[in-house]
């Protein structure tokens, strides 16, 4: 059993059965899957990330924090067919009742399966990812983007059948704090960062961190960030008595000196794509050249000069270009 930050972790596999998902989904498109769609892992007691198994196209992450008499998720995937296997797995781990959705950010990946939830269900996100899931801008640029890729994963194509985005029902500005029994849940928008909008849930008492895709494991999507607030936001993060970071991709880590790789991935990116601009490359030249090879301690994936056009794109845009 790997152990993280001195907590033991186990991983419960989700039981289900290709009758059991079609009797529990049978009405929602893309749910014609074999298999669990989700893994648990408990980083804490009451507390788990749910994890795609590959069998259906999820997305992001979830995490599951279980309280007294009810539960609360972070993140809704990316369908309704996603949101749903998630609800009916839980059954896995609990038997208590889902309560609460936080929406991290806008992106498709985690807020496309809001709508199944009923409205005993709060829905909670800052007052920017309502805007944007309202306007339509979940099925915007970035959504457009990703289609033909996620088009590969099983069940994604059917699984838009039918979606129809649906923004938070609770929104806040800055903070929002939950206690449930003896658990307090606090929701932080420090800043803009990955979106404009990035709030992370934060359990004091747990020392854990729930950071959507402000932070994770590797290098995020930056196709509609603000790379020079992102620092800043990033900073802030530091204040928090964390042990453990519960990230919207990839595994929870407890290394927490990815904040400063990741602010300094940030700033230097920003400035070598400043200075691609000033010798008059295009983005798509300067996404070829840019060598952001000297972050390879930080990011394994980096193997030579390249960066995502998405970034570099962004960033121009940014600049005024």
């Amino acid at each position: 059993m790997r152990r993280l930050a001195g907590l033991g972790l186990a991983i419960v596999a989700a039981c289900q059965s290709p009758e059991s998902s079609s009797d529990s989904l049978a009405s929602v498109p893309g749910s014609d899957f074999e298999g669990a769609a989700f893994e648990f892992e408990q980083v804490m007691d009451g507390v788990y990330q749910a994890r795609g198994t590959g069998n259906v196209a999820v997305g992001s992450n979830a995490a599951v924090i279980i309280n007294d008499d009810d539960v609360l998720l972070v993140d809704s995937h990316i369908s309704p067919a996603a949101a749903s296997a998630l609800l009916s797995e839980l059954a896995a781990i609990t038997e208590k009742p889902v309560r609460y959705v936080v929406n991290t950010h806008f992106h498709f990946d985690h807020a496309h399966g809001n709508q199944i939830y009923p409205a005993e269900v709060e829905v909670i996100g800052h007052e920017f990812t309502r805007e944007m899931l309202a306007n339509g801008e979940s099925v915007g640029r970035t959504y457009q983007g990703f289609q033909e890729a996620m088009a590969r994963q099983p069940g994604y194509v059917e699984g838009q059948e039918g979606l129809v985005p649906t923004p938070p029902t609770t929104t806040l500005s800055e903070r929002l704090t939950l206690h449930r029994g003896g658990r307090e849940i606090r929701l932080l928008f420090f800043g803009r960062g990955h979106t404009g909008g990035d709030v992370v849930v934060h359990l004091p008492q747990e020392r854990a961190l729930i950071t959507g895709d402000l932070l994770l494991p590797g290098v995020p999507f930056m196709g509609d960030g603000f790379p020079v607030d992102w620092v800043d936001t990033l900073e802030e993060l530091k204040a928090l008595p964390v042990e453990v970071v519960i990230p919207g991709h990839g595994a929870p880590f407890s290394d927490l000196s990815r904040i400063d790789a990741l602010q300094s991935y940030l700033r230097d990116l920003w400035v070598r794509t400043t200075e691609a601009r000033a010798a008059g490359l295009t983005p798509s030249e300067a996404a070829e050249q840019i060598d952001m090879s000297d972050h390879a301690d930080d990011y394994p994936s980096i193997t030579g000069p390249g960066v995502p056009l998405t970034a570099v794109t962004r960033m121009y845009e940014l600049m005024g270009a």
